[in-house]
């Protein structure tokens, strides 16, 4: 499958996944355990604290996907959805951190862009200059 794909970008896609996934399932296991400090920040941000398992399980489960060779793709667009609904929490509360999860999301993106030539074939970047492929697949 990584046929395609050179090392220093296989290695950098998958570094730059591997941390995305650490955090996601962290946050996602934080809020499944309801963790004091989770009940309260979901509190402050307008959500009733029952509806932290059900938050944390949806991050868990998109993280997984996006774990999974084969459904990384659908991971990325779901991870996507959910990351979207915390940066509109975020700018609903006029909050600062709002592109925290903005950040987030381009990552998850970038590192399975570095990864996976599938996502390369379907959106590939052109560099202005040569007219090659912005990323190098050698």
């Amino acid at each position: 499958m990584n046929e395609n794909v050179s090392k220093k970008n296989l290695w950098a896609g998958r570094i730059i996944s591997g941390w995305m996934v650490v955090f996601l399932l962290f946050d996602g296991a934080v809020k499944v355990m309801r963790v004091t400090g989770a009940v309260e920040a979901t509190v402050r941000l307008g959500y009733p604290a029952r509806m932290l398992p059900a938050l944390g399980i949806v991050e868990l489960t998109c993280s997984v996907l996006y774990v999974i060779p084969r459904t990384s793709i659908l991971g990325a667009i779901l991870l996507t959805g959910y990351l979207g609904g915390a940066t509109a929490t975020q700018v609903r509360l006029e909050d600062p951190w709002l592109f925290f999860p903005i950040v987030i999301g381009a990552l998850v993106w970038l590192g399975l862009y570095l990864r996976d030539p599938r996502l390369r074939e379907l959106i590939p970047l052109r560099s202005l200059e040569t007219g090659q492929d912005a990323v190098s697949t050698r």
